[in-house]
């Protein structure tokens, strides 16, 4: 509460001293940026590095038919079939 009750008092202060048409970030500005863009290079690396390490096979569906039947067309009908009973139901 005490810093606040400053800030606010010192405020008058710098307004006189503060020109409207020339506000910049100044050098802390370009730090906290410049320690963002290394954050976000170094999560980067790290990121690209466990997807490196990833090593990934899906599991065949145990539902899903073996390729090679005649299952295609079936499920093709039955898909239809489902999306009209569906629509008019």
């Amino acid at each position: 509460m005490y810093a606040t009750q400053a800030l606010t008092q010192l405020v008058p202060l710098a307004a006189d001293e503060l020109d409207k048409n020339k506000v910049t970030p100044g050098v802390l500005g370009f730090l906290v940026f410049a320690a963002l863009a290394v954050g976000v290079w170094f999560l980067m690396k790290s990121m690209n590095r466990h997807m490196g390490k990833v090593d990934f096979e899906e599991a065949p569906d145990p539902a899903a038919e073996p390729a090679g039947t005649d299952g295609k067309a079936g499920t093709a009908a039955s898909g239809t079939t489902k999306a009209v009973s569906s629509g008019q139901g």
